[in-house]
């Protein structure tokens, strides 16, 4: 008998994508415009970094809750650094850095003083946010370097250029997580921490990682954010993005217990998320609909990762039953003694 083969996950995110895109289609002929779907590209790009960078982060059981307020810190580092005279470059260097450096002081705490991820991020959440406020009294900063604008504005045949990063990270975070040990471990982590250390797995270690890749895809945030304002604003971020970053995650099949999830995956579900948004912009509704729908897509999502779970687990112990009454009805051992010898034969005594 053949190996069935089994449809890959993402499937079911996809095929309500196109539905959402088929359905915005019909109601607006503007949806599926060139310029409508270059925007649509563009406002979804901030929320797949942080979606991605979130994923690592639920793959161990965590959540990252500083993802919007890091926003606001990245950026208004890079137009301070500009500010001072730095090249584009290095300030966008800054940036990433300032990012990476939240998420290890939220992995350090989280691990080291065991305190649980939604109290640390939250913390770090107000810290990132008055950070900006404190530097710059509250004032936004403007970037003088026009080359800055290339990381947020510019494109290459036609494709923008958060969109062309967006893509390479992507590709770059699947490599990690599905053909390097250390996606092993994180999702090892995630699955069962405790068998996990067990096995040798540096728990540590792993915590760091994803909170400081959260970290730095915030910070990829902040840069395409200020380089498409050209300015800094001490409260960019304060908006739907973290929210919008766990929805788009969740809904594209990443479990908020940990352990389940991939790249792809969270990716349809920020494309998932940006095309309903972008088009209720284009049909007409009203913003403050908007919370209200994603806060259902995410309640949706949720609910069947909490159903998928629940099944799975009583599909395990169902097979776990099985397997031990078929050891039970089994045959028993011979015993050890030496068996009886057989009786004459009927029919051949002498």
């Amino acid at each position: 008998m053949g190996k069935r083969r089994r449809l890959p996950e993402e499937l079911g995110i996809f095929g309500v994508l196109v539905l959402v895109a088929v359905v915005m289609s019909f109601l607006s002929p503007e949806f599926m415009t060139l310029g409508n779907i270059q925007v649509l590209m563009l406002n979804g790009t901030v929320v797949a970094f942080l979606a991605l960078g979130q994923t690592f982060v639920l793959l161990t059981g965590g959540i990252d809750l500083s993802v919007g307020s890091n926003i606001a810190l990245t950026g208004m580092m890079a137009a301070l650094a500009m500010r001072a005279g730095a090249p584009w470059w290095f300030a966008a260097l800054v940036a990433l850095a300032a990012g990476v450096v939240v998420g290890l002081v939220n992995g350090a705490i989280i691990h080291l003083v065991k305190l649980p991820p939604f109290i640390v991020t939250f913390s770090t959440f107000g810290i990132c946010a008055s950070i900006p406020k404190i530097l710059t009294g509250a004032q936004s900063i403007t970037v003088a370097d026009p080359m800055f604008a290339v990381i947020g504005r510019g494109s290459l045949f036609g494709i923008p250029i958060p969109v062309i990063l967006l893509a390479i990270v992507a590709v770059i975070f699947m490599v990690i997580l599905k053909q390097t040990p250390a996606g092993v471990h994180i999702y090892a982590v995630g699955g069962n921490q405790d068998a996990s250390r067990l096995a040798g797995v540096n728990i540590g270690r792993q915590i760091l990682t994803v909170y400081a890749i959260s970290g730095l895809c915030a910070g990829m945030g902040g840069i395409i954010t200020t380089s498409r304002l050209m300015v800094g604003y001490p409260t960019a971020g304060s908006g739907n993005e973290q929210f919008y970053s766990i929805a788009s995650a969740v809904v594209g099949g990443v479990s908020l217990f940990g352990g389940v999830g991939s790249i792809l995956g969270a990716l349809l579900g920020a494309i998932l998320i940006a095309t309903v948004s972008n088009g209720m912009n284009v049909v007409g509704v009203d913003s403050f609909w908007q919370p209200l729908v994603i806060g259902v897509i995410i309640l949706v999502g949720v609910s069947l990762d909490a159903v998928r779970r629940r099944f799975t687990l009583t599909e395990g112990v169902g097979r776990l039953l099985n397997l031990k009454g078929a050891r039970g009805s089994s045959a028993p051992p011979v015993p050890a003694e030496a068996p009886p010898q057989p009786g004459p034969v009927p029919g051949n005594t002498k």
